[in-house]
């Protein structure tokens, strides 16, 4: 097996005498699309943040493309190999959904204006974008369009790995159902490695290969849906075969 994207060994996650990751272990393999699932308090946003290097944990380590996510000095090179797309797509709204995709371009310092342009439309082209649509703000832009545009920005710098924070959060069950779509076309297409968090089972059935539940402070369980479901942890039970969850496995197996 290839070296896995990711790879988190004993971490722990502590702020004052509340420990919320304790000798936590986890890997993401190229090309799949893992999904973190966990209660509230699990951690699973913090622990996204420490695959980002946007917070640093009390030990253990994360390496991403087998480099140390704590080296200062590499952090920003690893940051050009991954997008991010954020729970309400955290545009500039000072800038037009154009400018916003064009920004991490522009930051390289290192391409010609028109490359820039001419990228950015045809990223703004892959998520159902048009170029009249490209010169809004964001907020004359629909919930999805935004959510959208956000993907769009995600992708500017070609990554190989991409993150996603609630994906099809406050987006009608159509809406989320075209994102989604969306998102699986994208990874096919891009071959990307995808680490998504959400708490939409319909989101979590039709999109992950794998699934990573947070509880008792570490992950305590990994595989495919079907294989998780099958375990008797009562965190699993309640999460996955409440009447929510019945509902979607429904679909997915339908």
């Amino acid at each position: 097996m290839a070296n896995p994207v990711i790879q988190i060994r004993k971490l722990w996650t502590q702020f004052g005498q509340f420990v919320v990751h304790q000798d936590l272990n986890l890997e993401v393999q190229q090309g799949e699309i893992l999904s973190l699932v966990g209660g509230s308090g699990s951690g699973k946003t913090t622990l996204l943040r420490q695959m980002l290097g946007l917070e640093t944990p009390t030990r253990g380590s994360v390496q991403v493309f087998g480099e140390d996510i704590g080296d200062d000095g590499r952090r920003q090179s690893l940051r050009n190999r991954w997008g991010m797309l954020f729970q309400h797509g955290a545009l500039f709204s000072a800038l037009t959904a154009f400018d916003n995709v064009a920004q991490p371009m522009r930051e390289l310092h290192a391409l010609p204006e028109d490359l820039i342009r001419d990228a950015t439309l045809l990223k703004l082209d892959m998520v159902g974008i048009t170029p009249k649509d490209a010169l809004k703000m964001p907020a004359d832009l629909s919930g999805g369009m935004v959510k959208r545009v956000a993907l769009a920005r995600a992708l500017a710098l070609e990554p190989e790995l991409l993150f996603l924070d609630e994906p099809t959060a406050g987006l009608d069950p159509d809406l989320s159902e075209s994102f989604v779509a969306l998102i699986r076309g994208l990874h096919q297409q891009l071959h990307l490695t995808v680490v998504m968090v959400t708490h939409d089972l319909d989101t979590l059935f039709a999109l992950s290969t794998r699934i990573a539940v947070l509880a008792e402070k570490r992950v305590i369980a990994t595989g495919t849906p079907e294989q998780v479901i099958a375990i008797p942890h009562s965190f699993i039970q309640q999460f996955f075969l409440g009447e929510r969850g019945k509902r979607a496995l429904e679909v997915l197996r339908s």
